[in-house]
């Protein structure tokens, strides 16, 4: 197992763990470096997120930093989402999705750059 591999899969974990959003950095190696198809790459960072969202549901409930309204207020509509998205995927050819995943990291990116954060949140 060569370097690039443990390296991009600990990023993955890490950033995953912490809500960054990992699969991101697992998606972008998987496809630039190991040449694998979007839709091979998003199945393995499934895969990444069903594993390290599971650890973390269970550490950060734990901890009680889990706000149990919220979830439960969230849970239908992402419900919803993920049979959407195993009904598209299909049908959905690797290059739009590949242009869709990049797509949005770019406008992710540009949120980030130019939206002013609430510090109050962040004294906790």
């Amino acid at each position: 197992m060569n370097a690039a591999i443990i390296i991009s899969s600990f990023l993955s974990g890490l950033l995953g763990a912490m809500g960054f959003g990992g699969g991101s950095v697992l998606i972008i190696y998987l496809t630039t470096f190991l040449s694998l198809e979007q839709k091979e790459a998003q199945g393995i960072n499934l895969l990444f997120f069903v594993l390290t969202g599971f650890a973390s549901v269970l550490i950060n409930t734990k901890n009680r930093l889990t706000d149990k309204r919220a979830l439960f207020s969230l849970l239908p509509a992402a419900i919803i989402g993920m049979t959407a998205g195993f009904m598209l995927l299909p049908v959905i050819k690797a290059e739009l999705l590949r242009k869709l995943f990049g797509g949005m990291l770019v406008l992710l990116g540009f949120k980030e750059l130019f939206t002013k954060k609430d510090n109050k949140k962040e004294a906790l």
